[in-house]
């Protein structure tokens, strides 16, 4: 599913008109966006939860040429599946 698809689907089940339903779809997007922009967790009952995981910088390697890289520490968000989602999905 797309977001595209998101927004449709959303604006078919709730009676909405497409740019209501886009608006609502990136509204929600953007609201968990700046959460984990300010390192919250965002959990949500029944489907899972979005962290996120802080990696420390390294030196690495260029594969191409094999030059030492400083790669600089980073926070990569992380989805995490609820136990319910999770069952919905393996019995269904």
């Amino acid at each position: 599913m797309t977001k595209a698809d998101l927004i449709n689907i959303i604006a078919e089940k709730a009676n909405l008109q497409h740019k209501q339903s886009e608006i609502v779809v990136n509204m929600v997007f953007d609201m968990m966006t700046d959460s984990l922009k300010k390192d919250d967790r965002i959990e949500i009952r029944g489907f899972g939860s979005f962290v996120n995981r802080c990696y420390e910088g390294y030196r690495g390697r260029n594969p191409k040429t094999g030059q030492l890289v400083e790669v600089p520490p980073k926070r990569v968000p992380f989805f995490k599946v609820g136990k319910e989602l999770k069952e919905r999905v393996d019995h269904d």
